[in-house]
């Protein structure tokens, strides 16, 4: 069953001085916890665009794997869309976006994701979702930092709401 993960951060930039962090593949090392042992194996450069794919390895619970995404949609700086070619997922479609505010950028993340063997799958999502809301959580603290500094930011995650009614993780401040 696919299950959704929507989350927002409001940062006080305009997009066009967010969107260039995201555009950089590299910084998705420095905004993963580091547990995950996350590494991109595709050589640098890396030229984002539509059709780039790019390669990872990563740790999940201790166990190795690789995973190769496709970007499927690039529009800076509004939005770009990664989705899984292969991995842990069987679909993983993750839309960012950059929405202008009057005083910044709502920095807006939108996965679609399903488990691999369903039966299977539905028993182990809520470790999975748990996990999911970790390294979100993680990647706001760290974007924070990077955006706002010191400063109070607006920041939340909302949990499958297409699937499951709708569950609200409140992240608060990542102070």
């Amino acid at each position: 069953m696919p299950h959704t993960l929507d989350t927002q951060l409001r940062v006080p930039q305009p997009r066009e001085a967010v969107f260039p962090f995201f555009s950089d593949a590299f910084n998705l090392e420095r905004i993963t916890p580091p547990e995950l042992k996350f590494r991109i194996l595709t050589p640098a450069p890396i030229e984002i665009a539509e059709g780039t794919r790019i390669r990872y390895r990563l740790k999940l619970w201790g166990v190795p794997f690789h995973w190769e995404t496709l970007i499927t949609c690039w529009e800076p700086p509004v939005r770009f869309v990664d989705e899984q070619l292969s991995g842990p997922y069987r679909l993983w479609s993750h839309r960012h976006e950059f929405i202008p505010t009057h005083n910044g950028t709502l920095v807006c993340d939108h996965v679609e994701y399903e488990l691999p063997v369903p039966a299977l799958g539905d028993l182990a999502h809520p470790l999975v979702r748990r996990q999911l809301t970790r390294i979100f959580r993680y990647r706001h603290e760290i974007l924070h930092g990077i955006f706002c500094g010191q400063g109070q930011t607006e920041s939340g995650i909302v949990l499958d709401s297409a699937s499951d009614g709708v569950t609200t993780a409140a992240l608060g401040s990542a102070d």
